[in-house]
């Protein structure tokens, strides 16, 4: 048999969020990474929605997308002010020899990431200038992993 898992979270201000609980009922502080030895790195809390079809899937990532988080700037009416990670995650159990029951998973994460951003040419104040300020940092730490690799 086989299980097919979505979720969607984005990463607002260094604060991971889930995308599939409304923003009124989410923790202030975000969600946390975590990392076990039988997991790997993971987010704590992060809800996961069964999905049979790719209509699911769609119907989840459009659930996510009305809760992200956007705002207004001067190159974009509705500039996203998040990155996004949807992750689908598809595991397979079988029985094995001498009846055990075994599982393998595997894992795909689509990424959307904020575009980087001048502040002179967004017309960016108060919060959009803060949240510019989190989307260019992660950007460039971003680039910097991807130079090491």
């Amino acid at each position: 048999s086989f299980e097919v898992m979505v979720s969607m979270v984005e990463i607002y201000n260094e604060q991971v969020q889930d995308l599939l609980v409304p923003p009124k009922d989410r923790p202030k502080k975000g969600l946390d990474i975590r990392e076990s030895q039988q997991l790997g790195i993971y987010i704590d809390g992060v809800m996961k929605r069964a999905v049979d079809s790719y209509k699911a899937i769609e119907g989840v990532m459009e659930e996510g997308t009305m809760n992200r988080t956007v705002g207004s700037t001067l190159m974009n009416a509705t500039s996203s002010r998040a990155h996004t990670v949807i992750t689908i995650e598809f595991k397979q159990v079988s029985t094995l020899e001498g009846g055990a029951k075994g599982s393998k998973v595997s894992m795909i994460n689509l990424v959307d990431l904020a575009g980087s951003e001048k502040a002179g040419q967004t017309g960016a104040s108060g919060d959009r200038l803060k949240e510019g300020c989190a989307i260019n940092k992660s950007l460039s730490a971003l680039g910097n992993v991807i130079e090491k690799l």
